[in-house]
């Protein structure tokens, strides 16, 4: 039996099929270097592009951002004044009143692991998304 061409997917159809083509090889997973692993990575990449496509997932807001690497490292507000400068700043940008400034991202970025798209992203507005 003659498989189908690997294509881009479009429609919901299209990844079904593909989705089931794919669990296929779970359950009998191919050798490495043979055409099958080579069609079940081909398979691999179009459904996760088609995700990342239909179903994006922006990055974090970013405070929402430093409060989950606070609670994931085990980090307190008293750790975030030390790296930021102080606990009066540290406060004042967990409660908004303060932006952060480039300075203060990066340090966010490089000491505790903060994805920089989280820290430096326009804030999003209400039922809009934006442009950039």
């Amino acid at each position: 039996m003659a498989k189908k061409m690997i294509r881009p997917i479009r429609t919901e159809t299209e990844y079904d099929e593909a989705l089931k083509e794919i669990e296929r090889y779970f359950e009998n997973e191919p050798k490495p270097g043979t055409p099958e692993a080579d069609r079940f990575d081909l398979l691999a990449l179009i459904v996760e592009d088609y995700e990342r496509k239909r179903w994006p997932i922006e990055p974090p807001e970013t405070i929402e951002a430093i409060r989950y690497r606070m609670e994931t490292g085990g980090y307190t507000q008293a750790d975030l004044g030390r790296l930021l400068g102080s606990r009066q700043r540290a406060s004042d940008i967990l409660t908004k009143k303060r932006p952060l400034t480039m300075r203060m991202a990066w340090k966010l970025h490089r000491e505790w692991n903060i994805p920089a798209e989280a820290l430096i992203a326009p804030p999003r507005t209400r039922g809009r998304r934006s442009a950039a």
